[in-house]
């Protein structure tokens, strides 16, 4: 029997993300086994600053699927179940979820519009850091360095702040 894929997925939300950070790891349950699941960080917003704080996770998915499936069914279907508006004048505006598949496996692809792993790695603190929590030493495909090591690197920079929300639990 093969061994199943491994799919790190980042989940940020500013829209009631005490419930809906929680229930969409319970929805993506139904899609394989969550073997990891980070702390809850809030990070200010990216892009469009006039609105609330974001809270942000990440888990790791153990599952039957490919990148292409998650990508294409298993996203959309559980941003639709948590009532996810995309608004096309401001991509960075409010969401009760955004779930993005960030890391598949140990492979480099690019499924329609994503690229994996997600070039903003090495970049963004609040997608970084939660997923050094859970994969510590796992080695990011091009950028030649693991994720704790690129989570302590950004979390120098003084623009980096995470506020750790450990009252609430995935």
């Amino acid at each position: 029997m093969s061994q199943p894929n491994q799919a790190f997925l980042a989940l940020g939300s500013n829209i009631g993300p005490e419930k809906n950070l929680p229930r969409a790891v319970q929805l993506l349950a139904d899609f394989g086994t969550v073997t990891g699941k980070s702390s809850v960080w809030q990070s200010a917003p990216v892009g469009d600053p006039d609105q609330p704080d974001f809270l942000n996770a990440a888990v790791l998915l153990e599952t039957v699927h490919d990148a292409d499936t998650i990508c294409e069914r298993v996203v959309p279907e559980i941003e639709s179940r948590l009532n996810r508006v995309r608004d096309p004048q401001n991509k960075n505006g409010p969401r009760t979820i955004d779930l993005d598949l960030v890391l598949f496996n140990r492979d480099t692809l690019r499924i329609a519009h994503r690229i994996i792993p997600d070039p903003e790695i090495g970049s963004r603190v609040f997608l970084v850091v939660p997923l050094a929590e859970i994969a510590p030493d796992y080695e990011v495909p091009g950028l030649k360095s693991t994720l704790s090591v690129i989570a302590r690197d950004l979390q120098q920079l003084p623009q980096n702040q995470l506020l750790l929300r450990d009252e609430i639990q995935l």
